[in-house]
């Protein structure tokens, strides 16, 4: 049976966009919303998503231009305040009134814009190795390689793919690993794997760093800190540095935070330590 069900909604501006729907334990259980990175989709939460579905009815999207979701014709569109807006559509499509938001770099950014322009309807946050600063090296990094993949012929050169990318952030994937992440990132078309999200997402990033980053969003840290609010970093992440946790852990004492062995940017929220982490904060 299919642990979760295909959801299809409109954004405002007439994409036809994808979610994965999890039922939880009944109709009444509270919503997760899960929000993953850059260039991911919903596959990213495969692994969390039905644990999370035992108390929650759990909602993971593919942002635009991602997964099964609709690529936009305009570029342009590609930065945070978009997919924002995308995500309470989702909401609103489904009589959301209150989520906990789940968000992967990228996502926890959305997670945090969104805390500030609807706090009512953010009941907590999961922040994924991201912060109100992301640290200018591993955008660098991001940078150099979105949009710019050259294509592969079969599963086992897209697995070597994602390891020349990722590796430095996961040290003891093994080649099983390797594969089933990079399942998770391209899809088949006509007989060959190809990354299931549009090259255009880097245009904006390229044009400015303030189209990946909102600029200063310490502001909008400062706004939504009344909310629970659980961090998770990679212990060697070059995205969220542990300056930049103990400065948020300084602005918001109750701050919940825990650092992940073996990993960079960003743990896949399976490990152990994440899944403890999470556990305990949702407790």
């Amino acid at each position: 049976m299919t642990e979760f069900a295909d959801l299809w909604y409109h954004s405002t501006d007439g994409l036809r966009l994808y979610a994965r729907d999890y039922a939880g334990p009944g109709p009444d259980a509270p919503v997760a919303l899960c929000m993953h990175g850059l260039t991911r989709n919903s596959a990213d939460f495969a692994g969390l998503a039905p644990h999370l579905a035992q108390r929650y009815r759990v909602l993971v999207a593919d942002q635009r231009g991602r997964g099964r979701s609709d690529y936009d014709p305009a570029p342009a569109n590609y930065q945070p305040g978009t997919y924002v807006q995308d995500m309470f559509a989702l909401l609103d499509s489904q009589g959301v009134e209150q989520a906990l938001l789940v968000g992967t770099s990228m996502g926890g950014l959305m997670a945090m814009l969104m805390a500030a322009m609807q706090p009512a309807r953010v009941s907590g946050i999961i922040l994924n190795d991201i912060g109100p600063v992301v640290d200018p090296a591993g955008l660098e990094r991001i940078k150099s390689y979105v949009g710019k993949s050259e294509p592969v012929a079969d599963w086992q050169q897209a697995a070597a793919q994602v390891r020349a990318i990722n590796g430095d952030a996961f040290p003891d994937f093994t080649d099983e690993d390797w594969l089933a992440f990079s399942r998770a990132l391209y899809r088949e078309m006509d007989g060959r794997p190809v990354l299931a999200y549009d090259p255009a997402i880097a245009q904006p990033m390229a044009a400015s760093d303030d189209n990946a980053v909102p600029p200063d969003l310490w502001p909008v840290f400062e706004s939504i800190r009344a909310l629970p609010i659980l961090v998770l970093r990679g212990a060697h992440s070059d995205i969220l540095a542990s300056s930049c946790v103990a400065e948020m852990q300084r602005r918001k004492p109750d701050l919940v935070s825990a650092e992940i062995p073996r990993r960079g940017h960003a743990p896949t929220l399976d490990e152990p330590e994440s899944r403890r982490a999470i556990d305990s904060f949702l407790n």
